[in-house]
């Protein structure tokens, strides 16, 4: 089959190279431009870079609504086209002008988690399991016909970033067996269940910002989700930005208001959470590390001197 990828950043950099180990014709690559978006500056293996090694036409483009790419996805006669991580809609006469159409690759198991960020955002909700799905692309997003699905467990301790390694491990393969399936002729496509869909945005500094209210359970695995090279949760203490790096739920029970800093604890220092935090029945986060906006990152008890006041979510 000749193949057209629309894809970005390393999702797209291992969908491509997938593409390039088969036995299939890849005449045109389609890419974004470098980002500033602090998302986008992370897992940022340039698609670019790889197909103009490989001797792959590339053409950039933020949006793809110009007649150029139009012209130049038709006149490379594709049969297929493969998306992965591409951060705009396709209109159909791109994504249905081949004769199979696009299949996109998309890091969740949809038909939950569909948008952006799925893994942090799957973190956050206490999933026990992520994955990847590739389905067939329609004018709804992420919601067209599955073909293929592979999913890993989440463990108790995971982060982000350990999820995004091994989600990533998947793409390679999973391309692979698409491709032999739609090429034989073996391809069942399985409509999505609507009423589990779940539609995610993409995530802005705003999202990053703790809420003391929320019980320490969510946020301990808020923390976790926003590991390094992801911009961390953060909370401000004396009119300062201040990040989480790593935190627990705490073992003893803590009463009080939330985002009241309390006691030691371990090798950390317990913040008081949860909207019912006043009933002394529920735990506390325990801070770990933090990272001040200067870029020094400290353990909490060494940052933490004193005990008393707060944390609050604003300046």
């Amino acid at each position: 089959m000749r193949v057209i990828m629309f894809g970005y950043q390393t999702w797209g950099h291992r969908t491509l190279q997938a593409l390039l180990d088969s036995e299939h014709d890849i005449p045109l690559v389609v890419t974004h431009p470098k980002s500033d978006h602090a998302y986008e500056r992370i897992w940022s293996d340039s698609v670019a870079d790889l197909a103009e090694k490989h001797g792959v036409p590339v053409l950039l483009r933020n949006r793809p609504d110009d007649a150029e790419l139009l012209q130049a996805i038709a006149r490379a006669e594709p049969d297929l086209i493969v998306a992965n991580n591409w951060r705009t809609w396709l209109p159909p006469e791109i994504f249905d002008l081949p004769p199979h159409g696009t299949l996109n690759v998309h890091d969740s198991l949809l038909p939950a988690y569909a948008g952006f960020s799925p893994l942090i955002w799957a973190l956050i909700n206490g999933e026990k399991e992520v994955g990847v799905t590739a389905h067939r692309m329609n004018a709804e997003l992420d919601m067209g016909d599955v073909l293929l699905q592979r999913s890993v467990p989440v463990g108790p301790a995971d982060t982000a970033t350990d999820l995004f390694h091994r989600t990533v491990d998947l793409i390679g393969p999973l391309v692979a067996d698409s491709l032999a399936l739609i090429s034989s002729g073996k391809a069942v496509w399985t409509p999505q269940d609507t009423t589990r869909s779940s539609f995610f945005h993409k995530r802005s500094p705003e999202d990053s910002r703790i809420d003391w209210t929320w019980p320490a359970e969510v946020l301990e695995r808020f923390v976790r989700a926003q590991s390094d090279p992801y911009p961390n949760a953060f909370t401000h203490h004396r009119g300062r930005r201040l990040r989480i790096v790593t935190a627990a739920v705490s073992q003893g029970r803590y009463g009080g208001t939330p985002g009241r800093i309390f006691i030691r604890e371990g090798d950390g220092v317990v913040i008081v959470a949860g909207t019912e935090a006043r009933s002394g029945r529920l735990p506390g986060l325990v801070v770990r590390r933090v990272r001040t906006e200067d870029g020094s990152e400290l353990a909490a008890t060494e940052y933490f001197r004193t005990m008393g006041g707060y944390l609050t979510d604003r300046v």
